[in-house]
């Protein structure tokens, strides 16, 4: 009786060993996956074969190559219509300057009384760059100096606590708009005044944003020294600056013509120039007047 209840343990170890797994009902057909523990598959496998596959199709490379040339040939005509509306050569001319012209030139801003010759300058028929010629028109100064305004505009805003990004932004946008009416009526000026001249848009633009820089300084004398010290600076730079664009207007934007031709369109000129000038001090004053208290 020992012997078969000992026989009967053994011969029950044999029998509980783990059956084997039934087959899978379906047979795993993917064959591109590696697959992990689990069924699933190995991570990047499914992008490796995207990007293999686009890679090789050849409808694929034909639709990049065809974009490629579709964005090459939208940028060629970008190029071609910004150079119809604005010459980027003529551009850069007004954008050649250097350290030592810029404070010469912000001298020649501040006190203008002592500067002699006036007139452009030219090799060859073609006006020398700024950086070279200190009464060519540059436009590297009023734009530094428009950013300059707003930067000190939002500062006095602040010391005054009526800051807020709407003021500010009324503040740049009504004086660049002043700008533009102002270079749109030269323009009007100048076209029935029919002055023939090298004078163009950047020009004009030039010599208009120059008023920045007597803005600056009257803003910040005003913040330094109150309202007495504004008044002061805003007549020094108002008057060096009428005296500036009077110079300038009358040698090198008036042109050659203007001497020796009728009174009345020499009567004509003169006008356009004081009138550009006396306009000069009123735009000042209604652009710095509110940020000095």
């Amino acid at each position: 009786m020992a012997y078969h209840s000992g026989y009967g343990a053994h011969g029950s170890k044999h029998r509980a060993r783990a059956a084997p797994d039934p087959p899978p009902l379906f047979e795993d057909t993917s064959g591109g996956y590696s697959s992990q523990p689990g069924g699933y598959p190995a991570p990047g496998a499914d992008v490796a074969f995207s990007v293999n596959h686009l890679l090789g199709d050849p409808m694929a490379n034909v639709a990049m190559a065809y974009g490629s040339s579709i964005a090459s040939h939208g940028k060629d005509m970008v190029h071609k219509e910004l150079h119809r509306f604005v010459s980027v050569n003529k551009l850069k001319y007004f954008f050649a300057v250097d350290s030592a012209y810029v404070a010469k030139k912000l001298g020649l801003l501040v006190f203008p009384y002592t500067h002699q010759n006036w007139e452009v300058q030219y090799s060859r028929d073609v006006p020398l760059p700024p950086r070279q010629d200190l009464n060519a028109p540059d436009l590297y100064i009023p734009t530094m100096a428009f950013i300059t305004y707003v930067l000190l505009a939002g500062m006095a805003l602040g010391i005054q606590k009526r800051f807020s990004p709407e003021v500010l932004g009324l503040c740049a946008s009504t004086a660049l708009v002043w700008v533009v009416m102002e270079v749109l009526a030269l323009l009007l000026g100048l076209y029935l005044a029919t002055v023939r001249s090298d004078l163009s848009t950047f020009h004009l633009l030039a010599y208009s944003g120059y008023k920045y820089v007597g803005m600056i300084l009257s803003v910040l004398t005003g913040l330094l020294f109150g309202s007495d010290g504004y008044y002061v600076a805003l007549a020094w730079t108002s008057s060096a600056l009428m005296y500036f664009i009077v110079c300038s207007l009358r040698t090198a934007a008036l042109g050659p013509d203007s001497v020796g031709g009728p009174v009345p369109r020499q009567r004509l000129q003169l006008y356009l120039t004081l009138g550009a000038a006396a306009f000069q001090p009123l735009i000042i004053y209604w652009l710095t007047f509110h940020l000095v208290r």
